[in-house]
């Protein structure tokens, strides 16, 4: 898992006990906001009770979800386990999807009772409630106003990702926007969007553990065996979710046409929020390799063995308000970036290429492997002293930290 010891914020901060309500399990294999955010709060000073995902949709009975739904009702009935210092993961037990009626009920007061007691279990004040789930409000009774603050995190459109229950997600995160102190967003889109219903909403993209991925950057360090078995030709990479609704799969067709010489490297999950995402075909290829998930440690020694890192993305309604974490996590590894030119990359031009057509995307991956070709395998790689100074999850959560801090003074909360 990800980061080593930082500092702890200034002594003129005061640290505070938070409650953070994530849409991801901790054990996820591909972390994201959530797991980096809490583990980051509490490395701060804070202390973290981090609430496991209490599902979004309603879960199918076949592969990850009967997995999930196996582990949890292993979990439901345990006390919240301690994952690092400062840091507890609970896993509520609650009806999937029980949007309405008794059920809904009975969820409300299962979570509500049930946070109230590991909290007092853990001796937890009602400092900062800090959420991801545009549904909270289907749990607690809104305004939280046993809490001190209250912060919406909002990493995605939500509404715009496939089986999702939108219209309530659409109202109900309205709600949610509007009773909260602070929202925080992670792309340019959503600000205008959520500003609609607040006029506390902050933007900061999304950023990277970047001592984790710069270790990359060590060239003397291992290839993992099944990377350095493909056959010969430079490796183009993909690291993250393979889901039909973001990921670009005929423009990755397309490329493996154009670049037989090149070797296509898939890493992750297939169907990940879209189980109608279809692989095979692009599979077909013989230059296409999906080598499945990997654990986050050794994602660093994958990319060190890439030549180029790829974001094809499809433009659409999710995509459109979607900062792609994995642009920051490809720059700190030192490996050259072609994207596809979405809204929130814009001004990162100067960083990767950003391309607006499928034509420009091939002809980028042509020239950056031009450029390594003539200048060596550092060639057109991005220095870690030119990446923003708020790119890692230090840096932003401290910025976050101040923010709230800020705000907390000026209402005389503290």
């Amino acid at each position: 898992m990800p980061s080593g010891p930082i500092e702890p914020i200034s002594a003129a901060l005061n640290t505070r006990d938070v409650v953070l309500l994530a849409t991801a399990d901790w054990d996820h294999p591909f972390w994201t906001n959530k797991q980096h955010v809490a583990r980051t709060l509490a490395e701060l000073g804070n202390r973290v009770l981090y609430v496991e995902s209490v599902g979004l949709r309603a879960p199918r009975l076949e592969g990850q979800d009967v997995l999930r739904i196996w582990r949890r009702l292993r979990r439901g009935f345990r006390p919240p386990r301690r994952v690092a210092p400062r840091l507890w993961v609970w896993s509520p037990l609650l009806i999937p999807a029980a949007h309405a009626g008794w059920k809904r009920k009975l969820n409300q007061i299962l979570f509500s009772g049930g946070l109230s007691i590991w909290r007092c279990w853990l001796g937890l004040r009602a400092d900062l409630f800090w959420t991801y789930n545009p549904l909270t409000g289907l749990l607690l009774k809104l305004p939280l106003k046993n809490y001190r603050q209250i912060v919406y995190h909002c990493v995605d459109d939500l509404t715009a990702q496939p089986c999702m229950p939108s219209a309530l997600i659409a109202a109900e995160e309205e709600k949610l926007c509007r009773l909260s102190d602070q929202i925080f967003v992670t792309s340019p889109e959503l600000l205008r969007t959520r500003s609609v219903y607040n006029s506390s909403v902050s933007y900061y993209s999304n950023v990277a553990d970047v001592s984790h991925f710069s270790s990359a950057r060590n060239h003397n360090g291992p290839i993992p065996q099944d990377l350095a078995r493909l056959p010969s030709g430079p490796r183009l990479g993909f690291i993250g979710a393979i889901s039909g609704y973001k990921l670009d799969l005929d423009l990755l067709a397309a490329l493996a046409d154009h670049r037989s010489d090149c070797q296509i490297v898939l890493i992750g999950r297939v169907g990940e929020g879209d189980p109608g995402t279809v692989l095979e075909p692009l599979l077909h290829c013989a230059n296409v390799h999906h080598l499945g998930s990997k654990p986050y440690s050794q994602l660093p020694d994958y990319l060190r063995g890439m030549d180029v890192a790829l974001l094809p993305c499809p433009l659409n309604a999710y995509t459109r308000s979607m900062f792609p974490m994995k642009f920051f996590e490809y720059l700190a590894a030192g490996v050259p970036v072609v994207a596809t030119d979405l809204p929130a990359l814009n001004e990162y031009q100067h960083l990767a290429r950003l391309c607006g057509t499928a034509s420009d995307f091939l002809a980028a991956v042509d020239a950056v492997l031009l450029a390594r070709e003539r200048g060596g395998p550092s060639s057109h790689c991005v220095s870690l002293d030119q990446l923003p100074e708020c790119c890692s999850y230090q840096a932003r959560t401290r910025a976050m930290l101040l923010e709230l801090h800020g705000r907390f003074v000026h209402t005389d909360c503290f």
